[in-house]
């Protein structure tokens, strides 16, 4: 046993020696792993790391090779019905013989789009974020543009012409920097609420049937109803009959996948979530258990087939490339029908799932932007088009990405992990496909729990803020939609501050809303430090006095603080909108003595900014206090601010 003991020791040893050499080499200094020199270098990243994230993140993505295949499927695809046959073709054998083909097709495009894309971002971006076709997409695309099985108002080669254009459109938008404009444009308090959505999304989707523990279906009397029941039980509605919360699986998946390895997790063990998924998988693929993945039914003997088969590449047959590119007549109507339809909801929901992740990672700055975000919202553009030609729905950043982060990844290395085993899926498709759902639901869940702890950053204590905030956040599950959830919250938001305004305005500041102090400062991103780059130019040249005023503030300037999503702050009151601010202190030249110094024991985040032309202090909204000290500085110290605390990402090792 001393042996054995040694032997792993020096094996351990070798694996850490291999790895700081990788860290310290060109690779690691290409995606800037600690060790690596580089003068920006991420934190806390390191090789293997990277790859346990990127693994972490192909477990729980791994479903959308056969859900996706399946959702898209139903839209019928190339597939045609005979003349004079019933909408949809209900019972022909030649169309569900097509709709197999198709299916098995989709497979093949699904996990070539989610190599390839979350490869390429990886490496382009240095984003620990994974790319494929959007699963709330997909079945807007199936059920709300092209219809089941075609019966809608665009036919599917139009609908993929659409996403085609569609994706230069958004690089477009992107060169100009109107995507990061629409980002700067929502209230802090909405993109706090988008991730604490994102969340309680993510934690529906671990909890329903199709990608989860199955331990809620949707109701017919009541919106959601309790599952639990194994799926033979499921009646006409999708509710379980009986045997409520009986389904061995679930259990399996509650225990193992979940409690199991938050146990795990508590230690910061390696690799827990991949762990957990690893044996709940193997636990539920022999078939003579009351847990397997392949049960004796026609659904289970057609995954058991595909699962026998180990290595199996089938190659695009009907999808590749059928965009149809003639517009004229009624098919320009159609196009303009689906590029209007797809444009709005697509632009929202990859946006706003995008910059939540990259906030999940912690790169946000304090503008709101994060690092080559022009490249990561064109890299996302570009895989929307390209995604079309494989017959694909819109391409996504996945909110799943988030399992892979909580894991450690920093790094595109995570990103370009999880793209190659998508790649390997291709040729193993048999195996990977195989990880049963409630292998994977937990681990969303427990994700789902890490992203809902930013609650505390929404501003409460104002009803302007609030209310829109709770709209967004509840809409985004419920709708099964980030889209729809940031749409539902913009538009409270809005109309309830506009309503506000007015009244206020009119009587002159004499009536006010209860808080109305606590309301965040919001600009609408108007001000010239948040135009694009090419509008500051042109702003430059016409309006250069004006330009220069408004980039040079002085005295107490709040700026929104999206880039902390791991500083929370406790329940007390915001004072003047203050909190989860940056406050920028200016030295006055009418006190030349006095010398202000940095307070990270006060406020962390404050920062100094010189000003330009000499003026007096005003009266800033949060009360700030300098005392003189015999070493002729100033120590500033801002009052009824209480000190964050910070909370890091679990690292688990």
């Amino acid at each position: 046993m001393p042996d054995l003991g040694a032997l792993v020791d020096s094996s351990m040893n070798k694996l850490a020696s291999i790895e700081d050499r990788i860290n310290s080499s060109t690779f690691g200094r290409v995606f800037r792993l600690d060790g690596s020199g580089h003068p920006k270098t991420v934190r806390g990243s390191s090789f293997f790391r990277e790859i346990r994230a990127g693994l972490t993140t192909f477990a729980t993505m791994a479903y959308i090779v056969a859900v996706n295949a399946a959702v898209l499927a139903d839209s019928g695809g190339t597939c045609e019905c005979p003349p004079g046959s019933e909408p949809g073709c209900p019972g022909d054998p030649n169309y569900a013989n097509c709709q197999a083909v198709l299916k098995r097709d989709l497979i093949t495009a699904t996990a070539a789009i989610a190599g390839l894309a979350s490869i390429l971002f990886g490496f382009l971006t240095n984003l620990p974020v994974a790319l494929g076709p959007g699963m709330g997409l997909n079945a807007y695309f199936t059920y709300q543009v092209v219809g089941w099985h075609g019966t809608g108002k665009v036919p599917y080669r139009i609908a993929l012409t659409a996403i085609f254009v569609e994706g230069f459109i958004f690089i477009f938008l992107a060169l100009t920097g109107m995507r990061q404009w629409l980002v700067r444009m929502i209230p802090a308090t909405i993109k706090t609420a988008c991730g604490v959505g994102i969340g309680l999304f993510l934690t529906e989707i671990g909890l329903s049937y199709s990608a989860g523990i199955g331990a809620i279906t949707g109701g017919f009397s009541t919106p959601l109803a309790i599952g639990g029941c194994p799926a033979e039980y499921l009646d006409a509605k999708g509710e379980c009959a009986s045997h409520i919360m009986e389904n061995p699986g679930m259990w399996i998946g509650i225990f193992i996948g979940g409690i199991f390895v938050a146990f795990l997790m508590a230690f910061k063990v390696k690799s827990a979530i991949v762990i957990g998924i690893g044996i709940v998988s193997i636990m539920s693929w022999p078939r003579n258990t009351p847990f397997t993945y392949f049960p004796y039914t026609e659904a289970g003997e057609e995954r058991f087939q595909f699962f026998k088969q180990v290595i199996a590449f089938h190659p695009i047959e009907s999808v590749l490339n059928v965009n149809e590119w003639n517009l004229s007549g009624a098919n320009g109507a159609q196009f303009a029908l689906a590029l209007i339809t797809f444009l709005y909801v697509d632009i929202i929901d990859c946006t706003a799932t995008l910059y939540s992740m990259a906030k999940f990672c912690g790169v946000v700055r304090d503008d709101g932007d994060f690092p080559r975000s022009t490249i990561a919202y064109c890299t996302d553009a570009f895989m929307i088009s390209i995604g079309s030609l494989f017959g694909c729905s819109p391409t996504t950043a996945f909110i799943e990405s988030g399992a892979g982060i909580a894991e450690g990844g920093r790094t595109g290395l995570t990103a370009i992990s999880a793209g190659v085993c998508f790649l390997i899926c291709l040729f193993f498709a048999p195996i990977l496909a195989s990880v049963p759902p409630w292998a994977t639901g937990s681990t969303l869940i427990l994700v789902g729990c890490l992203m809902i702890r930013q609650v505390i950053n929404i501003n409460w204590q104002y009803i302007g803020d609030a209310v829109p905030s709770f709209v967004t956040l509840a809409f985004m599950p419920f709708s099964y939609s980030v889209a729809y959830g940031l749409i539902a919250g913009m538009m409270v938001y809005v109309v309830l501050n506009t309503m506000i305004w007015v009244v206020v305005r009119l009587t002159n500041g004499r009536v006010t809303p209860s808080n109305w102090h606590e309301k965040e400062v919001y600009d609408w991103g108007m001000a010239s430090r948040d135009l694009p780059g090419w509008m500051r130019c042109i702003q430059r040249r016409i309006l250069p006095s004006r330009f220069h005023m408004d980039d040079t503030k002085d005295d107490v300037e709040l700026v929104d603080n999206d880039s902390a999503m791991n500083a929370a702050t406790n329940s007390i009151s915001r004072s003047n909108s203050a909190e989860d601010k940056d406050v920028h202190v200016v030295e006055s030249q009418s006190h030349p003595n006095a010398h202000v110094s940095h307070i990270s024991h006060v406020y962390p985040q404050a920062h100094i900014q010189p000003q330009v032309q000499p003026q007096p202090y005003p009266q800033p909204q949060a009360p700030i206090q300098a005392h003189h000290h015999p070493q002729g500085q100033a120590q500033t110290q801002v009052q009824g601010q209480p000190r964050p605390r910070d909370h890091d990402l679990p690292s688990l090792d």
